[in-house]
């Protein structure tokens, strides 16, 4: 249980309460230090998955506690960003992502129960769900109100925001089309007729 990715997992759960608190400390930097927390909890999510497989450490805890640690930080993410921001295009977006995960949650126990899980395994296009989702959680939590220094040149604070917003529409577009395909995977299975 206490291999290396499963304690990287664990981190990630411990992330959640400090990434909340540093979003609501009285602070300048709060913005910012939470968007960090967020960026290290999704490196850690790359990482520990690298580790699992690459030190032949994959255990069914971990494919149990990996996933419930990264629907945590999500889930943690969207609602601060929906108190944060007050509108609707960023509630209704949030509130998709959040019923999709729990759409494929019971999907995926049901076709456990049918021994067909493999039928709504994680797919490539998940994949680049999650990637566009994280990019836009840590732009949107940390919503820099200046122009970002980079080495050569002032990367402009409004292009920030406009590339994290789109990023948060494309993460809702894949979101809700993922959840299409898995529905029609397991469609076979949901119109079978029970025995009596």
């Amino acid at each position: 249980m206490w291999t290396i990715p499963n304690q990287i997992t664990f981190f990630r759960i411990v992330l959640i309460p400090v990434f909340l608190i540093v979003f609501y400390l009285p602070v300048s930097w709060h913005h910012f230090g939470a968007a960090f927390i967020f960026w290290l909890a999704a490196i850690s999510d790359a990482l520990d998955g690298y580790l699992a497989r690459r030190l032949k450490q994959s255990t069914a805890f971990g494919a149990f506690i990996d996933p419930v640690a990264d629907k945590l930080m999500v889930t943690a993410a969207l609602v601060i960003i929906v108190q944060d921001y007050h509108q609707w295009w960023i509630s209704i977006p949030a509130l998709i992502m959040v019923a999709r995960e729990v759409f494929i949650s019971a999907l995926r126990e049901f076709m456990s129960s049918r021994g067909k899980r493999d039928e709504v395994a994680v797919s490539t296009m998940g994949k680049y769900k999650t990637a566009a989702q994280m990019l836009a959680l840590i732009g949107l939590i940390w919503r820099p109100d200046y122009d970002i220094p980079l080495i050569l040149f002032n990367f402009p604070q409004e292009l920030f925001m406009f590339i994290a917003y789109g990023l948060y529409f494309i993460a809702t577009i894949l979101t809700f089309w993922s959840m299409v395909t898995y529905f029609r995977a397991a469609w076979g299975e949901l119109t079978v007729k029970k025995q009596p």
